[in-house]
């Protein structure tokens, strides 16, 4: 018998249970289908254990080659990676017995199997009837929603030619799940995945090569913060090649040994590794969920939404991944909560991405909010820049960790906050200071004038802001 909800979500990654638990507490009736996991990609295969492996490789890298500073003396320091693994699966164990609980505390029906959307039929004139393909068989179960939120996220994508063999060549979700250690690898993509997985298997003690095809890493980030992490990272041994365009038809897999050549600068170049990570950016999960039976609008792979996150099709909305934009975990959140919202009949106001943190959790880490020093300059803006490093920070001295700086950008003629760029030691922490600052559209002043607290990483914000004037105490 076919069940009726006012809104079904398809869907259980971070946007779509958030989604959900908003949509219970608005009083809808709802549901969730999640062919895989609750949690999604986020929990089960990104955010979460990336981060687990992250810490645990700080650890290590920490232990094994800066004890000796703090006066720790360390004489044998080994890695058991089996525990590695298992302390990160304990992690999004708990994670998802707690986003489980989270449901059967909102009332959600969760559907264990694939979610097709249907076109009209007797259950509705208009598509949006949710057939799941449940996962333990048996007869497909229906459900008729009066709302549909499509949140079916995304899974990484390759170079055409490049297949992912799960053994030498990998993507993110395959290199979670490695065993053992190679001693070598090359990583295809100097994003923030890249970089993430860069500096994680650098710790661990892996050889990295980072081949990025444009001519600089981390390219959507501002170009110092883009300099001073290729810096960094290259002094801890990791080498970057950029400005080069991967040949996929030179992949040799032999002897336990990967080589491929990459064009740079006009001439091949061959790199040779035990394993190879493909981290090339992420693909919509569109295929197979039944848009070919509504007017939806797909471009360049993703959804095509308005501000309410309604498709051509009003009552079918789409959230997170699957729409392009920002893929990020606690984007995905937010567009839920609008999405439910504008379906609960309550006033939403649309997202504005500029406001919105972006984050890379290596070592060291980076964080930002806003635009670019040249996006700001591309948009016309006058400015000025106030930047302060953290090796005048006495508590980063203090944790060991002083590299890098806060890069605050503003408008000369307003002095409003345009943008705040970090790198260095727990910068992912602070940003969000930047992002409260861009909301209430702050004045560098105004951040400068708050007293940060002493001794603090945190104190680093307030000079920043200063330096924006030429004020800045420290330096």
């Amino acid at each position: 018998m076919a069940k009726e909800y006012d809104v079904v979500i398809v869907g259980g990654g971070t946007g779509g249970y958030v989604a959900a638990i908003r949509a219970s507490q608005l009083g809808l009736k709802t549901a969730l289908v999640e062919k895989d996991l609750v949690g999604g990609t986020c929990l089960h295969r990104g955010c979460i254990p990336s981060k687990a492996l992250l810490r645990s490789a700080e650890v290590y890298s920490t232990s094994k080659n800066h004890a000796a500073e703090f006066g720790v003396d360390i004489q044998h320091v080994s890695l058991d990676f089996s525990r590695v693994q298992k302390r990160k699966d304990g992690i999004v164990q708990q994670l998802h017995n707690g986003v489980k609980a989270l449901m059967k505390k909102g009332k959600i029906d969760v559907f264990e199997g694939t979610g097709r959307i249907l076109g009209p039929s007797i259950f509705s004139p208009m598509p949006g009837t949710i057939s799941v393909e449940m996962n333990s068989g048996g007869e497909n179960e229906m459900l008729i929603p009066k709302n549909v939120i499509v949140a079916t996220g995304s899974r990484p994508r390759t170079l055409p030619g490049l297949n992912i063999d799960g053994e030498h060549v990998l993507s993110s979700d395959e290199a979670l799940q490695m065993t053992e250690l190679p001693s070598s690898m090359i990583i295809v993509g100097g994003g923030v995945i890249g970089i993430e997985w860069a500096s994680m298997l650098n710790d661990f003690g892996v050889e990295i090569t980072v081949i990025e095809y444009a001519d600089r890493i981390i390219p959507t980030e501002d170009q110092d913060v883009s300099n001073e992490m290729k810096k960094l990272l290259s002094k801890k041994g990791i080498k970057f090649i950029t400005g080069a365009k991967v040949k996929p038809e030179t992949l040799v897999i032999e002897k336990g040994n990967v080589t491929i050549s990459a064009e740079v600068s006009g001439s091949d170049q061959t790199f040779n590794a035990e394993k190879m990570l493909v981290s090339v950016g992420r693909q919509a999960n569109i295929e197979g969920i039944g848009l070919e039976n509504t007017d939806i609008v797909v471009e360049k792979g993703f959804i095509q939404v308005k501000n309410t996150f309604q498709t051509k099709e009003s009552h079918i909305y789409a959230i997170g991944d699957v729409i392009g934009g920002l893929q990020l975990a606690h984007v995905a959140s937010h567009e839920g909560i609008t999405a439910v919202e504008h379906i609960a009949g309550n006033k939403t106001e649309p997202i504005d991405y500029t406001k919105v943190s972006r984050c890379i959790y290596s070592s060291p880490e980076a964080a930002s909010v806003g635009l670019t020093e040249q996006q700001a300059k591309d948009e016309g803006f006058e400015v000025k820049v106030g930047k302060f490093p953290f090796k005048a920070i006495g508590k980063a001295l203090v944790f060991g960790e002083s590299d890098g700086f806060v890069k605050i950008i503003a408008d000369a003629q307003t002095d409003d906050v345009l943008g705040v760029h970090m790198i260095g030691p727990h910068v992912t922490d602070m940003i969000s200071e930047a992002g409260l600052a861009m909301v209430l559209d702050a004045a560098a002043w105004e951040i400068g004038h708050t007293i940060h607290p002493h001794p603090t990483l945190s104190e680093i914000m307030g000079e920043a802001a200063l330096a924006v004037e030429g004020k800045a105490i420290h330096m």
